[in-house]
């Protein structure tokens, strides 16, 4: 069953990923994370880098680790996809999820302000939660779009 999610993923990458001549190539390949290799990159090893996921993009975040790093205010956001956190500007354990189930259309549109206006310009893409491409049965999601990297692929990760 691996394999197969393997073989429809990637064909859902390439076609996803077929506007390569438009778009600059990222410097790094991005890769796909499962949400046990995100809790990874939580800020508490000095020298790892620290990572967060909102609407399944994962950032490195590790250039604002005096914010996001070990102690710091805002450590509670990493190394997980915090999207209602984000969206409800909030540390609410409750809230560190990828769930957007009842936000309000303001909490809505804060969410795609901060997406757009704050994480897309100021930290880099390094992938991709496994949620944000797959279903929760394992098929693939057909709204999945790479955020600016037509080139993700998986191909490579298994």
């Amino acid at each position: 069953m691996f394999y197969a999610r393997s073989v429809v993923l990637y064909a859902l990458l390439s076609i996803c990923s077929s506007n390569e001549s438009k778009i600059k190539n990222a410097q790094k390949p991005v890769r796909l994370f499962t949400e046990e290799e995100l809790q990874r990159y939580d800020g508490s090893e000095d020298g790892q880098p620290i990572y967060m996921a909102i609407k399944g993009v994962v950032f490195d975040v590790t250039t604002g680790k005096e914010f996001y790093g070990k102690g710091a205010p805002y450590n509670a956001l990493v190394g997980k996809d915090s999207t209602r956190a984000v969206a409800k500007m909030s540390l609410d354990p409750a809230d560190l999820t990828y769930d957007t189930t009842g936000l309000s259309e303001s909490q809505l549109q804060s969410l795609e302000q901060i997406f757009k206006g704050t994480y897309k310009p100021k930290y880099p893409i390094v992938g991709y939660t496994s949620r944000r491409v797959l279903n929760e049965d394992g098929s693939p999601n057909i709204d999945f779009k790479p955020e600016d990297q037509p080139n993700f692929t998986i191909k490579d990760e298994f």
